[in-house]
């Protein structure tokens, strides 16, 4: 039994992948917190739509519109 070798430990691509994905959810999560304005109104500026027809992901089905 004495003459098992020994275990290596953790691969390194394991340990650099570990890190690299705290660094996203890290960001993601700060980002988060100091409102980075998520959603579709961040693509557009905010008088975009004014006298256009909204895009279809935002009408509501059976909504009139103007």
């Amino acid at each position: 039994m004495a003459d098992q070798p020994r275990y290596p430990g953790t691969p390194r691509w394991v340990k650099v992948f570990g890190i690299a994905a705290l660094v996203v959810i890290l960001l993601f999560v700060i980002l988060l917190l100091i409102g980075g304005g998520h959603g579709p109104g961040r693509h557009t500026s905010s008088g975009a739509l004014r006298g256009r027809t909204p895009p279809s992901s935002i009408l509501q089905r059976g909504a009139p519109q103007t």
